[in-house]
């Protein structure tokens, strides 16, 4: 009897204390509306995600592949300060790391412009222009991403760029 007793005030106890809880609240602000936060996504719409910068590969002017980039550094404002891109290397073996300010890059959303010969398999959308025997392809794949650029392009040869100060994170 003392058994039930006791599991019955305990399961009042558990029932009664969420709606005494309830009850005992003073009235909070509404929560925005659902409306408020599709708002907040249409202005971040055109933005670009860190965690998808990093990887992107950088070029030059002449389309040649100088490297890419393997971290950003921000001050403690959030400001991006600096950009650490690997160049050269194979598989992250003998990759030298330089640090370059942002105004340094140039982001590009299309693709990078490459000359074939022989015509490549692509998705999505492809735009052709021939200029004497070259051909002149650019793919942009049917799920391109808004959240990223295609790459980035920076001013350099690959031997001006390794010769570059090697950046090193301090301790």
């Amino acid at each position: 009897m003392q058994k039930l007793l006791a599991a019955a005030l305990l399961s009042a106890a558990v029932f009664s204390a969420p709606a005494y809880a309830q009850t005992a609240q003073t009235a909070q602000p509404a929560a925005p509306a659902a409306t408020a936060s599709s708002q907040e996504k249409m202005e971040l719409k055109g933005n670009w995600r860190a965690s998808k910068l990093m990887g992107l590969d950088v070029y030059n002017d002449g389309n040649e592949k100088l490297g890419e980039i393997n971290e950003l550094i921000l001050d403690k404002d959030g400001k991006v300060n600096a950009i650490v891109i690997g160049v050269g290397g194979l598989l992250g073996m003998g990759e030298h790391d330089i640090a370059v300010s942002m105004d340094k890059l140039k982001f590009v959303e299309e693709p990078v412009r490459t000359s074939s010969t022989a015509p490549g398999a692509t998705t999505g959308t492809q735009r052709e222009t021939t200029t004497g025997a070259a051909t002149t392809s650019t793919a942009r794949s049917a799920d391109a991403n808004d959240w990223m650029p295609d790459h980035a392009v920076m001013s350099g040869t690959k031997e001006q760029l390794k010769a570059m100060p090697q950046f090193k994170y301090s301790d």
